[in-house]
């Protein structure tokens, strides 16, 4: 089997490809002149340059591959026509980073329910300043994208006694889920997020979620509402959610993702008292990447036996 991994070589985490067989031969390189000499006889391809532009270059030449996989869950950047209109089935790393993820929609949650900004500030200034903080229990989790992070975020919530609603684009497939109190279609999203005090994003950027939360859902959101995006950046539109933020339209907001990383020097969001932002590293827990490498090959040795690929990804729909 012949492997091509795109990738610095140097990359710590490919160390983990060390537990594939030995009868994988393993080719790594990210110069695209040397790449795509091994490309010809490939018969899958590691795409682990969390971007697309060397796998869209190598893609025609492999002319014998049967399997690719995407480091990363997100695969937007991975797709182009040529791939999506093959027959090569593509898989990703849905679900590694969903726990983790998951936790930052729940801290951010409880930042906001606890005021802890008004605490560390009040701290710093050595000022003993008593308020009310809010309970999570009976609030309103409303999700946009109810995947495997949807999913784990709302399972969260729940523990902590919070009603929890989903937005998502085959409603049928969670009528029965014990977690949620009512699910709506993507045509319902204002109804979902009018009910939300908490509106997490989790869906995948695709042709249909770019804008999805505009300025006309955001203006159906409650005055108390916190968004909070681990998702992906443009699946928001940013210029209405800073007008939201700066007017104080809605509370507040946890951002992990952005239109543009790194976020540029003095955008509105650094200084925003009512943002936590992070560096989109909300999944960055010790040995994140490792874990997406042990995905891939727990699917290789799925692949050499002949058995189903788990993550296979719905090329068409994006995610």
């Amino acid at each position: 089997m012949n492997l091509l991994v795109l990738s610095n070589p140097a990359a710590p985490h490919l160390k983990i490809l060390e537990k594939l067989p030995d009868s994988a031969n393993v080719t790594v390189g990210a110069d695209p002149e040397y790449v795509s000499k091994a490309a010809p006889t490939a018969d899958m391809i590691l795409n682990a340059m969390w971007d697309g532009e060397l796998l869209r270059t190598v893609f025609p030449l492999a002319r014998n591959v049967q399997w690719i996989h995407n480091l990363s869950a997100g695969v937007e950047l991975a797709l182009f026509p040529e791939l999506i209109e093959s027959p090569v089935p593509l898989t990703n790393a849905r679900g590694v980073f969903a726990a983790s993820l998951g936790e930052f929609v729940l801290a951010s949650a409880l930042f906001f329910a606890k005021d802890l900004r008004r605490m560390v500030r009040n701290q710093e200034a050595g000022r003993w300043e008593a308020f009310d903080v809010e309970m999570l229990a009976g609030r309103v989790m409303g999700v946009v994208g109810y995947g495997e992070i949807g999913r784990t975020a709302a399972k969260l919530g729940h523990a902590l006694g919070m009603r929890v609603y989903a937005m998502r684009r085959r409603p049928q497939l969670s009528e029965a889920d014990p977690v949620l109190d009512g699910v709506y279609t993507p045509d319902q999203i204002c109804a979902m997020l009018a009910e939300s005090d908490y509106v997490v994003v989790a869906a995948p950027l695709t042709p249909d979620t770019r804008g999805l939360v505009g300025a006309q859902e955001i203006a159906a959101m409650r005055p108390n509402a916190v968004v909070i995006n681990v998702g992906r950046g443009p699946v928001i539109d940013e210029a209405a959610l800073i007008q939201a933020l700066e007017t104080n339209r809605i509370r507040g907001a946890a951002l992990d993702v952005f239109d543009v990383e790194p976020l540029p020097p003095g955008h509105p969001f650094y200084k925003l008292p009512n943002v936590l932002l992070s560096p989109h590293t909300a999944d960055h827990t010790v040995g994140w990447v490792e874990s997406a490498v042990e995905m891939f090959v727990r699917n290789f040795d799925h692949f050499v036996k002949g058995e189903p690929l788990e993550n296979v990804v719905d090329k068409r729909a994006g995610y």
